[in-house]
């Protein structure tokens, strides 16, 4: 398997596994605890790793939120507590999950000394959420560790195609349209939406290009046996989930 098959076929696991946590009810649940209202969490949790920063600087990483919604939550939450403290707790979140619904599956120790060369050696050149992500305490258990790394896979991928994106000279609000429409009112944004179709050919290249990006780090670090083997790895716990 090349680097690029690998960037590609891994884009889907490192892209749902953490969503599962993001989206899980025990989350909101928690957040709710500390004092957060609905998605404000979500908005404190993963910008919290950019420190205590102006809401503007939070939408600049986030890429395709629209910006207005980011200042709203993002200034409520620092009503609850510091970022850096929202950003542990989000992480705790991501934690709790793994070991509530990923018990038994594949060697996950494995899989996280894979995707962890891969993080601990990628640059966070345009990549603020990663690299904050990457300054946080990591688990010592096999399982919160392996999801933990693929989160920090999956911020990197996002700031890659958020570059990718914009290099297109596409609208943030246009690629969430193509890619993920029904994910628009979440992020922010309100109808009327504009038409994509014309936008499709510019999105399947940013796609491409995001998967060339990823390549070349994954290429860097991992030899053609240890990519094989983490795919199957990835793919294993996608499918592991209850």
């Amino acid at each position: 398997m090349s680097a690029f098959e690998l960037a590609s076929r891994m884009a889907k696991p490192i892209g749902d596994l953490p969503a599962n946590f993001m989206l899980d009810a025990g989350t909101y649940e928690r957040g709710n605890e500390l004092g957060f209202d609905g998605i404000d969490f979500y908005v404190a949790g993963r910008g919290g790793v950019l420190g205590d920063v102006d809401a503007s600087v939070v939408s600049a990483a986030f890429v395709f939120f629209n910006p207005a919604m980011i200042r709203q939550r993002w200034e409520r939450g620092l009503d609850v507590m510091p970022p850096s403290r929202a950003a542990l707790e989000f992480a705790s979140c991501l934690h709790s999950w793994s070991q509530s619904h990923l018990s038994e599956g594949p060697d996950f120790r494995r899989l996280a000394e894979l995707a962890g060369r891969v993080v601990a050696a990628a640059s966070v050149a345009g990549a603020p959420l990663f690299a904050g992500w990457r300054s946080l305490p990591e688990p010592e258990d096999g399982v919160s560790l392996a999801l933990h790394h693929i989160n920090g896979l999956r911020e990197l991928r996002g700031a890659l195609h958020g570059a990718a994106v914009l290099a297109q000279g596409l609208d943030p609000l246009i690629a969430i349209l193509i890619r993920t429409p029904f994910m628009a009112p979440i992020f922010g944004w309100e109808e009327p939406y504009p038409d994509v179709e014309l936008a499709k050919e510019a999105w399947c290249r940013a796609e491409a290009a995001t998967n060339v990006a990823s390549a070349r780090v994954l290429g860097a670090v991992l030899d053609d046996k240890e990519q094989d083997e983490m795919a199957e790895l990835l793919e294993a716990v996608h499918s592991a989930v209850r």
